[in-house]
């Protein structure tokens, strides 16, 4: 499927395993920040450790910046605490692989947000920085047109009947 991203702003993703408290879990995973540009290191490399937590850099996204989202970028950046949402989707337990592989990184919050409401995903947001706020700010500047919000009105026309015939369809017209 072909993006209609205009600009994509290249990520790389950090996340930290800890182990669980819990005898239904091993560990715990969280995104915790995100890196401006891709780094060299390969996915899954372990970065450091500290106090029981392993910070790994899980692999590189991109962030697609889409013209009709403006408005929902801008209400991200005024928030006071500008968000990315990292999307990670589980990979089965039997694999010999990373536990998971990194589905989506986007600043509209409205995206974000749906994608917490159903599946297995681990869904969470990191602080923005900097360099991608201005980004995404002249990306809004340039980009971004007031749409007016139009209420549709209700159609009050004779409701119909369930089983009702209108009088031309018994006269055969």
């Amino acid at each position: 499927m072909r993006s209609t991203a205009l600009t994509r702003i290249a990520i790389g993703v950090v996340v930290e395993r800890r182990k669980a408290k819990s005898p239904w879990l091993d560990f715990l995973w969280r995104p915790i920040y995100v890196l401006v540009g891709t780094p060299s290191a390969t996915p899954w490399t372990q970065i450091g450790e500290e106090g029981g937590a392993t910070t790994f850099y899980a692999g590189e996204a991109a962030i697609e910046l889409h013209r009709t989202e403006t408005a929902n970028y801008r209400d991200n950046l005024s928030s006071g605490t500008p968000a990315l949402w990292v999307v990670l989707r589980p990979r089965p337990t039997n694999s010999s692989r990373p536990a998971f592989n990194i589905l989506m990184v986007t600043a509209d919050p409205s995206e974000g947000e749906a994608l917490t409401d159903a599946g297995n995903d681990l869904v969470a947001t990191v602080p923005m920085p900097a360099s991608i706020i201005e980004t995404i700010e002249r990306f809004i500047a340039e980009h971004h047109v007031e749409r007016p919000f139009n209420k549709r009105q209700r159609d009050r026309g004779e409701p119909r009947v369930p089983g009702h015939r209108s009088e031309n369809t018994e006269n055969g017209k």
